[in-house]
């Protein structure tokens, strides 16, 4: 009888492992939760579902995307920070490694749909940090590996935005003055001389058809 056990727990990992190295085929979108959606029972103060569990159930893989049905009393934040995930808040997040996505509603409790693209291998963090990181504490909060799979698709893989560079301001915006150096610079008088040499030669031409006129 333990042989037989032995034998299927060993064909069992064979499977998972077949399993999980089987290359993706297509690029995949997880729709958070489940049905239960991306949510916080705050009557009964804890999450939805258990987002863990969810998780733990699928394969992700650069270009997939994250489906969060949820609504503004949520928030969504995508994170590779294990420091920021830990403590359910992003006070001290860094721009680099944090971020947080808006659904677009402006009301309290309005439904919306964020749909955020895997875009980065190894270990993703994602949680709600409203109502001060209660609700990351409570459970809306969970983590995943992705995997390289069929690699990013070209909408998605763009070169990254130039760096911020601030305006100059009101002081360093003026013109600075220019310094010459080597003095005073030198006038051409190539023109003048050239003028002067044809009145010098002319003078003496002049002055002979003149004495001609006069002899006649």
């Amino acid at each position: 009888m333990k042989t037989i056990l032995l034998n299927l727990t060993v064909i069992a990992l064979l499977i998972t492992v077949v399993a999980s190295d089987t290359p993706a085929t297509a690029y995949t979108n997880h729709t958070v939760g489940g049905p239960a959606g991306w949510s916080f029972d705050a009557i009964n103060n804890i999450s939805a579902t258990n987002y863990s569990s969810w998780a733990a159930n699928q394969t992700y893989n650069l270009g997939d995307y994250l489906i969060f049905n949820t609504n503004t009393n949520q928030t969504v934040i995508q994170t590779y920070n294990e420091t920021t995930f830990s403590s359910c808040t992003t006070d001290d997040a860094s721009d680099d490694d944090t971020f947080h996505y808006n659904g677009g509603g402006n009301e309290f409790g309005q439904n919306v749909t964020i749909a955020v693209p895997l875009t980065t291998t190894g270990t993703n963090y994602f949680f709600s940090d409203a109502e001060d990181g209660v609700q990351c504490q409570r459970g809306v909060a969970f983590e995943i590996s992705v995997n390289r799979g069929l690699g990013l698709p070209p909408s998605l893989n763009q070169p990254p935005p130039p760096p911020y560079i601030e305006p100059p301001g009101p002081e360093t915006s003026q013109m600075t003055p220019v310094n010459i150096n080597g003095g005073t610079p030198e006038i051409d008088n190539s023109a003048l001389r050239s003028v002067a040499n044809v009145r010098f030669l002319l003078s003496p031409l002049l002055i002979g058809v003149t004495s001609l006129l006069l002899a006649f």
